[in-house]
């Protein structure tokens, strides 16, 4: 990426970031607040590279290694624009999602780390590469493996399998009983967000990396649910994680 022409390389518009402003390491939380917090409390001499929309952005250090984090926004259009600048444009090689997911199995409790080894969707993100078939994009197995690792070290419970990425935010679902999540989950689709398929797809277009995690908040199953304060409080182990193998 410092090839002759990127030397006058001056962003996009949507993120204000020189060339060497960002790590080839991204955490990316959909919540730019989260972003923030992290930068503020987890990296060393955290430096913002960008707030165009409020998108915050964020470089620092966290054990030696130079690590970013940036917010992702909801959805697969807004991810998709950060994750493919950043790979695409940036030179960034990893994209590890940090996000909250929606249980649609008994198998995942509320507080469960969630590793997407695969991601299902409902979204037509894919059409774009004009493919003969359905596209199902996956995670990095190696950074799937260290993830998993780091979680049985530190002794969080965690679940790993296929998560349902969706265009709609279930809980508003207009579809009948039966005709939504329910129908995913009998694929073995355990959890949902609405983010991964579309940061797999742009890895897999460019050839980067890219790992979904999430700390589970609510359950479409048992209608448990996480308070405010518990989603800001109860993350930490899935920060660790993701920084442990950034």
């Amino acid at each position: 990426m410092h090839d002759e022409g990127m030397k006058t390389f001056s962003g996009t518009p949507h993120n204000s970031a020189g060339i060497d402003d960002i790590a080839r390491t991204v955490l990316m939380p959909g919540d730019p607040l989260r972003a923030r917090h992290i930068a503020e409390s987890l990296l060393e001499g955290a430096v913002e590279f960008n707030s165009i929309r409020g998108m915050l952005g964020y470089t620092g250090s966290w054990k030696g290694k130079r690590v970013s984090v940036m917010g992702s926004g909801m959805g697969a259009a807004s991810m998709g624009i950060y994750s493919y600048e950043l790979f695409a444009l940036y030179g960034v090689e990893k994209i590890i999602r940090i996000g909250t997911c929606g249980a649609l199995s008994d198998a995942v409790q509320v507080g469960d780390l969630v590793f997407a080894m695969t991601a299902s969707t409902d979204s037509a993100y894919a059409d774009q590469y004009e493919l003969p078939g359905v596209f199902s994009p996956a995670a990095d197995f190696d950074l799937l493996e260290a993830g998993i690792t780091r979680a049985r070290i530190i002794g969080s419970r965690y679940w790993a399998g296929s998560v349902f990425s969706s265009d709609v935010f279930s809980l508003y679902s207009a579809r009948p009983p039966g005709h939504g999540w329910e129908r995913w989950a009998r694929m073995g689709c355990a959890a949902t967000d609405m983010e991964s398929y579309a940061l797999y797809c742009n890895a897999a277009w460019t050839g980067k990396k890219a790992l979904a995690m999430f700390t589970c908040s609510d359950s479409n199953v048992s209608g448990a649910s996480m308070s405010p304060a518990e989603r800001q409080t109860s993350l930490g182990a899935m920060f660790e994680v993701a920084l442990s193998i950034a």
